[in-house]
């Protein structure tokens, strides 16, 4: 049981690897750099100055100061001071290349976590990177496009400042600050995303709103296992089964039980391939006492047994 945690914490515990890595960029133009194997989730944020961020051959996008990028595209992108300028290096594999794919130097760093020349009027970016793992990171990444681009404001600017401050400090617990920050930095930026026009978040983020819905989706992640019924549900929750039923449905596009069924095979999914806890003590984690039940269930839903998705 996940005891307190709303559901969109409880997807980002479940989703994210630990060590996300943060870094800071400061170059004064002409700069560029792509990123040639990016993470499955990228947070980027230009402190200071400007930056062009570009996806493969798709039209660049600009990043004013305080503004946070997004970037789930599976191909890498490249980030410039203008949309002329040609990258200068790659990374690729953590390393630093140049174009023509021989090494190139790292000069010194100035401060930890930190590279660039560091002149007046450099551009000062952040970086970010997530490496999510499993199936309830495919949930997490449903919630954005390739790109999304989060205008600066007030709350992201603070959360910005403090997690930059702390990159460039070499202290005991400095990486456990960091990826605290970071997820702090992410979880505003997806706040904001999620209520621009343009974006089009999955249904069972936009249901969290509604104050009886978004109730029960919290206790079905709090205690996946749980013997839950509609009719249990709905008397959590205050309403009648049948009022409760059709609005869960119309809100997360699945009926309460359907949605439960769904997100007991995810966290299925991922204790079968992340652990080697036997199949009936998967089984009993995510609310079936039958492992035979819970096979035929699994296997409907990712058309394999779990042995044989387990390998």
């Amino acid at each position: 049981m996940v005891t307190g945690v709303d559901v969109l914490t409880d997807l980002l515990q479940r989703a994210r690897a630990q060590d996300a890595l943060v870094r800071r960029l400061i170059q004064s133009p002409p700069w560029g750099v792509t990123y040639a194997d990016a993470p499955p989730l990228t947070v980027a944020a230009t402190l200071g100055g400007h930056a062009w961020i570009r996806l493969g051959d798709s039209a660049p996008v600009r990043l004013a100061a305080g503004d946070i990028a997004l970037v789930t595209a599976p191909g890498g992108y490249t980030v410039t001071d203008d949309p002329a300028t040609a990258p200068g290096f790659v990374i690729r594999d953590g390393r630093k290349y140049l174009p023509t794919g021989a090494p190139a130097d790292s000069p010194p760093t100035p401060v930890p976590r930190t590279y660039g020349d560091g002149l007046a009027g450099a551009t000062v970016m952040l970086r970010g990177a997530y490496e999510l793992h499993g199936d309830a990171a495919s949930r997490l990444l449903e919630m954005l496009p390739p790109l999304a681009v989060v205008p600066a404001g007030p709350r992201t600017r603070t959360a910005l400042d403090l997690l930059s401050a702390e990159a460039a400090r070499d202290e005991p617990g400095q990486e456990a600050i960091l990826a605290r920050l970071l997820d702090l930095v992410l979880v505003i930026a997806l706040r904001t995303w999620c209520t621009r026009p343009e974006a089009t978040p999955p249904a069972w983020y936009r249901a969290l709103g509604d104050p009886a819905v978004g109730e029960a989706l919290r206790l079905l992640h709090e205690d996946p296992g749980g013997r839950w019924t509609v009719a249990s549900l709905a008397g959590e929750v205050g309403m009648s089964r049948a009022a409760f039923a059709q609005r869960f449905a119309a809100l997360v596009g699945r009926p309460p039980l359907g949605y439960l069924t769904d997100w007991r095979m995810t966290l299925a999914a991922d204790l079968l391939r992340d652990t080697r806890q036997s199949v009936a003590t998967v089984a009993r984690q995510v609310g079936y006492q039958d492992p035979f039940a819970f096979s035929v269930a699994f296997k409907r839903a990712r058309g394999r047994t779990p042995s044989a998705w387990r390998g």
